[in-house]
């Protein structure tokens, strides 16, 4: 059963990826940038809060966020496998999911760091933003995702990369090829196990 993580600037795929992953391997795309967005929807009090932050472009903190994921990892049956998508965001984070991943035997099988250039980045989000009306995909607001992603998120690649799960994934090309690039690292991990 695939346990991974897509760990990617905004606007390199992650989405896109992980509802085809998780179609492939039969199990839930959990995205956490979606289930903040549906609270701040619902007007819930975890989703006000996490409206400040996201409409400034900024991480929304870190206990915020365990909390929401811990939510649908755990319970009287955690699940056995999923796509992470967007936690963890930190280094915090990354300590707290795999201590507890090591106690729940739910440590990452592979670590999918999807690689896009800045620019193109940009004009992705920007495209978004176009289409879907997202208030948070100005081009003020993405240029600032992206330096707080290269400043909190981008440390993590070393975490992962000496726990040897690591594998980084030219995201550029058609969504297809992308999915052929990730899948070519996933599937033999799967049959390892």
């Amino acid at each position: 059963m695939l346990r991974a993580l897509l760990l990617a600037p905004p606007g390199a795929g992650k989405g896109t990826q992980g509802d085809r992953l998780a179609e492939v391997y039969d199990v839930p795309h959990l995205a956490t940038g979606d289930m903040l967005r549906q609270h701040v929807a619902e007007g819930t009090e975890v989703g006000l809060e996490a409206k400040r932050f996201m409409d400034r472009g900024e991480l929304v903190p870190d206990r915020v966020v365990v909390e929401l994921v811990a939510r649908h990892l755990s319970g009287p049956e955690p699940l056995p496998g999923f796509v992470l998508d967007g936690f963890p965001r930190t280094l915090p984070q990354a300590k707290t999911a795999y201590d507890w991943g090591r106690a729940h035997d739910r440590t990452f099988q592979g670590v999918i760091s999807l690689d896009v250039p800045e620019d193109e980045l940009v004009r992705r989000l920007l495209e978004r933003g176009k289409r879907s009306g997202r208030s948070d995909d100005t081009e003020a607001t993405i240029r600032n995702r992206l330096t707080v992603y290269a400043e909190s998120t981008r440390p993590l690649l070393d975490f992962y990369r000496e726990r040897g799960v690591l594998h980084e994934i030219d995201g550029t090309g058609e969504v297809d090829e992308v999915t052929t690039r990730i899948r070519e690292i996933l599937d033999p991990l799967l049959t390892s196990d």
